[in-house]
């Protein structure tokens, strides 16, 4: 695979990661236009998680036979399709319906794009290439939704979907033009797909995700109440330490697709998970120093995004023959990671009256991950040639 393909690739994550994250950030904006109120427009944020955790994995397993490049390109087009709607319809369930589309269609191209990537580089090269890609959702933090706000305090929000599928058309020209042909997999039954669950290496490794994702969305959904309350920061101040925590993500992405090729995917997950669980623990103590307090929250950020390239990359190791469902159960899981977290941090906040136990209580979820990854570890070395 040459580069300008992988590139465009990743700038398909970064619109498709866009258009998902950049409702959060002009909720307000759509709930005014569409008459309705911020806790019915908080349902489309549900209604693309749920597409995206339901839909991909049924939608992966009924075109497991079909052609990577058609399956990239059917999904993109059904992407423009789904901005569009959001754009120019103005009732609210037809908004619910673009929504669950987008959602989607996101998560089908997100899969499909690793599982390409994985069949056109070579092996000693994989990790890199998935940390080139996920290069496109950290960007999308760090640019995607600032940009997305400022068009529509400028423009009206319909205005950034109408732009996300004009740039997603011009991606899918590339695509068409220079990404190859690939095969898709061997026609298996729908039922039989499944059975990859059966191993407990990939059920054990999908513990990793969940208990990750919800340990960081534990503190991740409650870090500005908590860098407001207990580091006293202004709105401003955090704007700026998000923006920095979102560049040390593009890096980190960048840098964990090289150590994982390096290193090995197992060497990574363990370290930086350790990381994630260690930089939090110390979080409430380290706060009595502003300084401390954004020292450790910033290791916390960039391990988070260090590892996600050996993780994607470790699945595809584990279940060769079967990525493309395994990554999409694998995306699903980490949806219902950042629910399930965003709940306990939630109970958190109202059990304590505050946010100061939340880097604890992240801390002690990410850790059953930890145990969940020694787990997978140990039964990957007993049975190296499951599949």
């Amino acid at each position: 695979m040459n580069r300008s393909t992988l590139y465009l690739l990743t700038g398909g994550i970064f619109l498709t990661a866009t258009a998902e994250l950049v409702v959060a950030g002009i909720l307000a904006d759509i709930a005014k236009d569409l008459h309705i109120s911020i806790g019915m427009a908080g349902l489309l944020i549900t209604a693309y998680s749920l597409a995206y955790a339901i839909g991909t994995p049924v939608v992966i397993s009924m075109t497991a036979a079909m052609g990577r490049k058609k399956l990239l390109i059917s999904s993109l087009l059904l992407f423009i399709a789904g901005c569009l709607c959001a754009a120019l319809w103005t009732d609210y369930i037809p908004a619910l319906v673009a929504r669950c589309i987008l959602g989607l269609c996101s998560g089908v191209f997100f899969v499909v794009t690793f599982n390409s990537v994985a069949k056109l580089v070579p092996s000693e090269k994989l990790g890199r290439a998935v940390g080139t890609a996920i290069i496109g959702f950290s960007s999308a933090i760090v640019l995607g939704v600032p940009l997305g706000i400022s068009i529509a305090d400028w423009l009206g929000w319909r205005y950034v979907f109408i732009l996300l599928a004009i740039l997603c058309f011009i991606i899918l020209l590339g695509i068409m033009r220079s990404l190859p042909e690939i095969e898709g997999d061997a026609p298996t039954p729908f039922r039989k797909q499944f059975l990859v669950l059966a191993n407990p290496i990939i059920l054990s490794g999908m513990g990793i995700t969940f208990f990750r994702d919800a340990g960081n969305s534990v503190m991740y959904a409650y870090l500005t109440p908590y860098l407001e309350s207990i580091l006293h920061l202004n709105a401003a101040a955090i704007g700026s330490i998000m923006l920095i925590f979102g560049i040390f993500g593009v890096f980190g992405s960048r840098l964990g697709g090289n150590i994982t090729d390096k290193w090995g995917t197992k060497r990574i997950i363990a370290s930086c998970i350790a990381i994630h669980v260690a930089a939090l623990a110390i979080v409430p103590v380290a706060s009595v120093s502003l300084f401390a307090g954004l020292i450790f929250f910033a290791a916390w950020v960039f391990s988070m995004f260090v590892v996600a390239p050996a993780l994607q990359t470790y699945f595809i190791q584990a279940a060769p023959r079967s990525s493309n469902l395994v990554l999409s159960l694998n995306t699903s899981v980490t949806h219902l990671g950042l629910a399930s977290g965003a709940m306990v941090g939630g109970v958190t906040a109202n059990l304590t009256s505050g946010f100061f136990y939340h880097p604890w209580a992240a801390s002690m979820v990410i850790a059953v991950g930890f145990f969940a990854a020694m787990i997978s570890f140990k039964l990957g070395r007993q049975n190296r040639q499951l599949f």
